[in-house]
């Protein structure tokens, strides 16, 4: 996987790639709403920050009034403090909602983005076949997208809040502290606001330990997220393929791959928890210094009788805000590690589909176009694997509308790859297919693709279930054998594990029943049916739907009597040849 981690010597670079994936968001048909939102976001923040500052003063009258034992102004400030704490709850809860708010609606938008450009044009297909230094894109979807927009609305109202706090706390910590004055080398010395000074000073050197402390967390956490994906990956395998698991009693091999995948796991969040437990024990230790220091630094000109208790507590106060703000960095580091994580793996996924797209806008590979004749051209068609060696070399021919053509070849030969060109999804090769543009095409797999779902859904797929009657669904499922099912229409479950091979296939043709299509592509579609249930399958196709092109790879002879045609492909001179078949017509056709 290719590592672009930003250190701190290139941080300008690493900002212009998060405003490059912030950036259209606020531009987009969202941004007014977006705007808005983020408007009251920062001013709810600023809000907070003027509360604090009455509490501020707050602090200065309260502790005075009890240093003075004055009983009234000591209940008149508890009545104030209970209006500002109940102002700042209520401010900081419409803060969070509508940051909240903000957050899910940037996240739904840029999902969508990412999750249309991975599907159009069949990018995700491209991505497997080929390696683009990505990996576990549903994790760059689903949690690096999450973590970006969270985390970066995070990092930055948080920001501009501790911003806004220095400049307000700074000219109160300024006055407050008033000058300090010592002897140097026979000359008096004095510095004013000194407090500021020790606050900046303070803040720099936690900020420069933190960095060495905490800089490793970066790789780490970038490494965790792969980890974790690769294991969810594999679980989610199984997953998918838990009969084939079953049937092969594969669960010990799953098991070492899942021991194998955790132990990355594992192995890394060590690593994560020893520079964590590094990094937290320096931010304890830093945070609880914080608290005493201000007392130590103040404490001679208390003692010395120029500030009193209110002011002594007023200005820990003001330079806990001020300490606070300038070490914003120091207490987000973590965050910020995992924000960096998140963001170049966006990029690198973003990216990885600006190659694809640009090799598709290119032309490279098989062009496959519509025309307006009614036949499907083959013209010096190449094809090849990802490694580039050749399948079949200079294919030429032409497929009529009503014809039934029979792909057939040992094993390898690249019937499959062929079938994939067909349909538009094969890059790899040259030369150009030509389908006609008013074709209405469905290719059947030997493995029907089954949605999750309502099975009336699955059935109608790829139309959706309003485009077919209740009436239609249930005779298209008699007519394929599957009656059985008509009762389950609404039923809902993983439909891929609840039908058998068999019924999966028969689901498929009861599909092509309800979609009428004019070109019919069949990959090994009746492999797992008895070769009685495929007779009657293939009769009903031209039975029903007398007009179809079909096109069909099978290695049972008995299939080619539904064809007129043959496309032979002999893999050692890696050439197709046409012929036309010559046995008795099947039964019933």
């Amino acid at each position: 996987m290719r590592n672009r981690l930003p250190s701190f010597k290139n941080a300008r670079t690493f900002l212009k790639q998060v405003w490059t994936l912030a950036r259209p968001y606020w531009w987009s048909e969202e941004r007014w709403i977006a705007r808005g939102l983020l408007g009251a976001v920062v001013g709810l923040n600023l809000g907070l920050v003027y509360i604090n500052v009455l509490f501020n003063r707050w602090n200065n009258d309260f502790y005075n009034a009890l240093q003075d034992q004055k009983a009234a102004d000591f209940w008149r400030l508890i009545q104030y403090f209970s209006v500002l704490a109940a102002a700042y709850i209520t401010i900081a809860v419409f803060r969070i909602y509508l940051q909240q708010m903000l957050e899910i609606r940037w996240r739904r938008w840029l999902s969508k983005i990412y999750y249309g450009d991975w599907l159009a044009n069949r990018v995700y297909y491209r991505m497997e076949l080929k390696d683009y230094g990505t990996d576990n894109p549903e994790q760059r979807i689903q949690d690096d997208v999450r973590d970006f927009t969270s985390t970066t609305l995070s990092l930055t109202v948080g920001l501009l809040r501790e911003v806004v706090t220095l400049f307000s706390f700074l000219t109160i910590l300024w006055t407050l502290s008033g000058p300090l004055t010592f002897p140097v080398t026979g000359r008096t010395v004095t510095i004013p606001g000194y407090m500021v000074w020790v606050a900046f000073l303070y803040a720099l050197i936690g900020s420069w330990v933190v960095h060495k402390i905490g800089h490793p967390l970066i790789r780490v956490n970038f490494d965790q997220q792969r980890y974790e994906a690769d294991f969810r990956y594999r679980m989610v395998r199984i997953r998918e393929n838990a009969e084939s698991v079953a049937l092969y009693g594969g669960e010990r091999d799953e098991s070492r791959g899942l021991d194998g995948s955790f132990g990355n796991v594992w192995r890394n969040w060590w690593k994560y928890m020893k520079f964590y437990k590094r990094l937290i024990g320096y931010q304890s230790g830093y945070g609880q210094i914080a608290i005493i220091f201000p007392f130590l630094v103040a404490a001679p000109r208390y003692f010395s009788g120029a500030m009193r208790l209110g002011g002594l507590f007023q200005i820990s106060s003001a330079f806990g805000q001020v300490q606070g703000a300038l070490s914003w960095f120091i207490d987000v580091y973590g965050q910020f590690a995992g924000w960096n994580a998140s963001v170049d793996r966006l990029l690198t996924f973003g990216q990885a589909i600006e190659r694809v797209k640009e090799e598709i806008a290119g032309g490279d590979g098989i062009a496959v176009e519509r025309n307006g004749r009614p036949a499907l051209k083959l013209s010096r068609v190449t094809l090849a694997l990802p490694t580039g060696r050749t399948l079949i070399d200079d294919l030429t021919g032409e497929i009529a509308a009503g014809d039934r053509v029979l792909l057939s070849g040992p094993s390898g030969a690249g019937k499959t790859t062929l079938f994939r060109t067909l349909a538009g999804i094969w890059p790899f090769g040259k030369g150009t297919v030509r389908i006609p543009a008013d074709a209405r095409i469905l290719f059947l797999p030997q493995k029907p693709y089954l949605p999750i779902g309502v099975l009336r859904d699955v059935v109608c797929y790829p139309d959706a279930a309003t485009a077919h009657t209740a009436a239609e669904v249930e005779e298209a499922l008699s007519a394929c054998r599957l009656g059985h099912l008509a009762p389950r229409l609404d039923e809902s479950t993983n439909w891929s594990l609840a039908l058998s091979p068999g019924e999966q296939q028969r689901l498929a043709f009861a599909r092509v029943l309800l979609y009428k299509p004019t070109w019919l592509f069949l990959d090994e579609a009746t492999s797992a049916v008895d070769e009685d249930t495929e007779r009657h399958l293939y009769a009903l196709l031209r039975q029903r739907l007398p007009g179809l092109t079909m096109i069909s790879i099978a290695h049972r002879p008995g299939v080619a009597a539904y064809h007129e045609k043959r496309l032979r492909i002999d893999p050692e001179t890696r050439q197709a040849a046409w012929e036309p078949i010559t046995m008795p017509a099947a039964a019933g056709s």
